[in-house]
């Protein structure tokens, strides 16, 4: 808002009287408030501060103690400089004692060797700091609308930060109070730059105010919450101390941040979807960027020399024949991303947690080489299936890896065997599923979509799902439960709670459909397969999965 001695120097009105710096020239780049002339010495208990005064000198002493406290005194009040014409008391050179004074407060003295229309200087700077001042209340209008429009479209972060960056085309990272990243836009710099050991650098910059600047870090920083509960910071990244405005843009900024929060508290957590995001790249690049490495970092979970474990946790909420609605899905799967996020902040591991589909929450494990895998894993386990409030779950996991590349690998393993485990599945306390539990099944999903298995299918099945199509029989269902107990009719006829001679009358329908012998090991091998196929293919399109 206000120009800097340098900057009034600068002017033409002031070159015009040929200026040179005397003394104090660290002190050029103090702001000027206000330009006053002042030809007597006692002038300090006048001014409130930020003033270059400027005086022919004809009043001033010439005793060296004089001088010396004269510019003392100025310092004192946080006079920016002062600027003397050598035209009537002193023609040539200004008194040593002046000018020492003025080096040691670091006050610019500035000498002028031409006379020079002050009435114009004073009118023309003030008129500048005038015009700035004007201009930067317009700015901070402009602000204000912008940030009240988001504030009330309940915008989401993403939106606030690009507004800060375009205000300020600066860098501006929204972080938890543990200094985990939530949201950031990097106004045109390098990501993985702005994010690079951002905890450590974050855990170093401490204000005792609300909003503030860190000379050192060159950072500005204003916290982020509402109603007494504050729970995040913004930082601007500014190498220089930032004007008045960009301090209002991150205090709206900060207020829009917070009136999100406040209106989404039923929604999904800023730090779900922070993971989300990451995780979502692990599974889409089989090659993570730098970003994304930083980014994980940010939320504090090391990608980088870690072993890497793909989690998937899936709610017990849908049969193949009536999938629950996705209405009640969805809250249900924010309450259990939340309870696996806090199972790993119990069993003290760093995991990258979200729900990336409409089936199931997934999570990245980051342990130290040493770590012990398994007794990890039972640990997250058990916490999960104690918490009170979720829902029975299928707990999956994938292959354990070194790298980062591998990440993905591991998060989609953990998705196969978490759709692919059968609903009778047992989950004790600390269990979870691998890809060898799951066996047949599990490789049947993998291949759930390839034409020759759908093809395999039909030729196996068909003629007897057309059978009960057009009579309202139900010799799919009595194959199924043949099948499942290896054959034993028995046993089948029990689990369909059907006589055993109303059972061989199907099993003796079936065969004649299919033109096979059910006792043929073969045979029963192959509609065994076919049956498992049918009903992966059939839950994975009730679970919307593809």
């Amino acid at each position: 808002m206000y120009p800097t001695v340098a900057d009034v120097l600068a002017l033409p009105v002031i070159r015009h009287g040929g200026p040179r710096v005397a003394a104090g020239a660290e002190g050029l780049d103090r702001r000027v408030r206000w330009v006053h002339v002042a030809e007597v010495a006692d002038i300090a208990h006048l001014l409130r501060g930020g003033e270059l005064v400027l005086t022919t000198g004809i009043a001033l002493p010439d005793d060296e103690a004089a001088l010396t406290s004269y510019i003392r005194e100025l310092a004192a009040v946080g006079a920016s400089g002062v600027v003397v014409e050598l035209v009537r008391h002193w023609n040539d050179v200004l008194p040593s004692a002046l000018c020492e004074a003025a080096d040691r407060h670091g006050i610019p003295l500035v000498t002028l060797s031409r006379e020079t229309r002050y009435v114009t200087v004073t009118e023309t700077v003030n008129g500048l700091i005038v015009d700035n001042q004007v201009a930067e209340l317009r700015a901070a209008e402009q602000v204000h609308e912008a940030f009240t429009a988001l504030t009330v479209a309940g915008a989401e972060p993403g939106e606030v930060l690009r507004e800060v960056a375009r205000s300020t085309e600066l860098p501006v990272v929204l972080e938890t109070l543990s200094h985990e990243v939530l949201a950031y836009d990097a106004a045109g710099t390098e990501p993985g730059e702005l994010l690079h050991r951002w905890q450590s650098r974050s855990k170093g910059v401490r204000l005792g105010d609300r909003t503030g600047y860190h000379q050192a870090a060159g950072w500005l920083v204003t916290i982020v919450g509402a109603r007494g509960h504050d729970w995040g910071r913004l930082v601007l990244l500014s190498a220089e101390s930032p004007p008045h405005r960009h301090i209002v843009v991150a205090e709206r900024a900060a207020s829009a941040l917070a009136v999100y929060r406040l209106l989404a508290r039923e929604g999904e957590s800023l730090e779900r979807q922070a993971h989300r995001a990451v995780l979502t790249e692990l599974l889409r690049c089989p090659a993570p960027s730098a970003e994304v490495l930083a980014r994980s970092a940010a939320l504090a979970v090391e990608l980088n020399d870690r072993r890497l474990i793909g989690v998937a946790i899936r709610p017990r909420l849908t049969t193949a024949a009536s999938p629950a609605p996705a209405a009640a899905v969805a809250p249900l799967l924010r309450d259990l991303a939340e309870a696996t996020a806090l199972a790993a902040r119990r069993a003290r591991v760093c995991a990258l947690v979200a729900d990336t589909g409409d089936t199931e929450v997934n999570a990245l494990v980051s342990l130290s080489p040493g770590a012990d895998a398994e007794a990890v894993l039972r640990r997250v386990a058990r916490e999960i299936h104690q918490h009170r409030s979720t829902v029975p779950a299928v707990i999956a996991v994938g292959s354990v890896v070194e790298a980062a590349a591998d990440a993905g690998r591991s998060l989609t393993e953990a998705g196969h065997v978490a759709a692919a485990t059968g609903a009778g599945a047992t989950d004790r306390q600390g269990a979870y599923h691998r890809l060898e539990d799951v066996r047949l099944r599990g490789l049947l999903h993998l291949l759930a979509d390839d034409d020759r298995v759908t093809a395999f299918v039909g030729r196996e099945l068909s003629a007897l799902q057309a059978r009960d199509a057009a009579t309202g029989s139900r010799l799919v269902q009595a194959l199924r439960h043949f099948c499942a107990h290896g054959g034993n009719k028995s046993a089948a006829a029990a689990a369909a709670h059907t006589s055993r001679t109303a059972f061989y009358q199907q099993l003796a329908r079936i065969e004649q459909v299919l033109g096979v012998a059910l006792e043929d090991p073969e045979s029963m091998l192959s509609l065994h397969v076919a049956l498992l196929a049918l009903d992966v293919r059939e839950g994975r399109n009730n679970n919307g999965a593809g």
